[in-house]
């Protein structure tokens, strides 16, 4: 393989990268040429993305790897899920996205399922009940009149969004769709059934694409600002959990993934949706991956809790850095009792330490009594969680799962990588921490001509990195 080079926006709920990947025969290699912070406007008591800023910052990226006067194949975006733009019909952005952590749609589920029933929701869609979906989101901004959807007259996903501002192309990707519960995983169709009892129209979404088709090129003037030349923006999975099981470095189907950050996402890959009794009881969903697969997973709050916690500890002028939190969980015992990481009382509290006492409180738990003893709390709970939930995978998946594979920012998380292998009873295997981008690039790649089934991609992964194995002990 000639030395070939690619470019991968990768953004997350607090943080965004544009990363140099550069291929040999052999293996991978990236550069982060940018890094930048992603944060949640509030305004008016709202939560918003500032697309604008983000916008800013991937073409000061791009113009970095511009500086390093080297041939970009093409340019790939992904993001978290569900938040969406509208898009004015003379085609200007019709303000602020709103973020999923902002609380308009609490309760909208329970509402929406007045027109139709939760259990028809999840048979056509195959998607996890959580309130910050797509689909109720465009049903709480219809109720609340919001003026950006009312003016809408095309709705695009974050990397969507993106890459319109790129390139001028609108396009709705497969995977960044399908966390939508907007899509019929069968047809991979977008449901108008479901969008019109929302109050919007499927016209209003552009045309649905696959992982590795060509949006189109970055515009003339976006060209000349950042030196890249009119080079090609691909639609890689957008989805940033779908780009990350992509690289996955498995080495057969009897598997089970965490993808480990900010939030937890536990699956495994089907080739067709799981849409049951069983599965509708559970609340698992089923989200499309590369080559049209399903990844059959249940969202589970991640290192959110401690990211919150940290961050409360710090405005009260406590800074611990991560080695110092791993020091912290050696000098404590396990906890006496385990919360739920998913209660409601965690997904946007103003202090997140104070949020978990009076939880545990409530609840009749043990409130932890320090930082130290709050640190394990979280890292107990997650283990437990983690265990739970792969149990009932194990229930269900056509083949029997013997190894869970940790991908992203927690495959370095030591401590719960062994805490989570003792829990669930098999090996863990932790890497690779950079998936998403990987699997951004590896579907550019593929679109290049570079390698072809998701086999092989994966192969190609296994070759570029290294990965840990935890024993359980227990």
């Amino acid at each position: 393989m000639q030395q070939t080079h690619f470019l991968a926006i990768d953004l997350g709920a607090t943080s965004g990268r544009v990363i140099l990947a550069t291929l040999t025969d052999e293996g991978i290699e990236l550069d982060v040429v940018h890094r930048f912070p992603n944060r949640l406007l509030e305004i008016g008591g709202k939560y918003y993305w500032n697309i604008y800023a983000l916008y800013e910052e991937i073409l000061h990226g791009l113009t970095e790897a511009g500086k390093r006067q080297v041939k970009i194949t093409s340019i790939g975006i992904d993001t978290w899920g569900v938040d969406f733009v509208c898009v004015a019909e003379d085609g200007t952005l019709c303000g602020l996205p709103r973020a999923y952590r902002d609380p308009y749609t609490n309760g909208a589920p329970e509402h929406f399922f007045e027109k139709i029933s939760r259990r028809e929701v999840y048979e056509r869609t195959g998607i996890q009940i959580m309130n910050f979906n797509s689909l109720y989101q465009l049903f709480a901004q219809q109720k609340e009149g919001a003026s950006a959807l009312k003016n809408a007259d095309k709705i695009l996903f974050m990397p969507d969004a993106l890459s319109y501002l790129l390139t001028g192309k609108q396009v709705c990707e497969y995977t960044i769709l399908s966390t939508a519960q907007l899509l019929d995983p069968r047809t991979k169709l977008i449901d108008g059934d479901l969008l019109a009892a929302a109050g919007i129209s499927a016209d209003q979404f552009p045309e649905v694409v696959m992982p590795g088709t060509t949006i189109g090129q970055l515009s003339a003037s976006i060209a000349k600002q950042t030196g890249l030349g009119e080079i090609p923006v691909i639609a890689v999975a957008g989805h940033d959990t779908g780009s990350a099981v992509a690289a996955v470095p498995a080495e057969n189907e009897r598997f089970a993934y965490l993808s480990s950050g900010t939030w937890s996402l536990m699956g495994i890959e089907l080739q067709e949706p799981e849409i049951t009794d069983e599965s509708y009881a559970m609340n698992y969903t089923n989200e499309g991956g590369v080559d049209g697969t399903t990844r059959f997973l249940k969202n589970i709050t991640g290192m959110w809790l401690l990211e919150q916690c940290r961050a409360a500890w710090e405005r009260n002028g406590k800074s611990y850095s991560y080695p110092e939190i791993m020091q912290m969980m050696k000098q404590t015992t396990p906890s006496a009792d385990l919360i739920d990481p998913d209660a409601a009382e965690f997904a946007a509290p103003t202090d997140m330490p104070a949020a978990i006492r009076s939880w545990c409180a409530a609840n009749g738990k043990a409130v932890p009594a320090n930082d130290a003893a709050m640190i394990r709390l979280i890292f107990d709970s997650l283990a437990a969680k983690y265990a739970e939930v792969l149990g009932k995978l194990q229930g269900v998946a056509p083949f029997a799962i013997d190894t869970l594979h940790v991908i992203g920012g927690g495959a370095q998380n030591e401590l719960l990588n062994q805490m989570t292998a003792d829990a669930c009873g098999i090996p863990v295997v932790a890497g690779p921490s950079e998936a998403t981008a990987l699997g951004n690039v590896m579907v550019q790649a593929r679109s290049a001509g570079l390698v072809g089934t998701l086999t092989e991609m994966r192969q190609y992964i296994r070759k570029s990195i290294e990965t840990k194995t935890y024993q359980p002990t227990k």
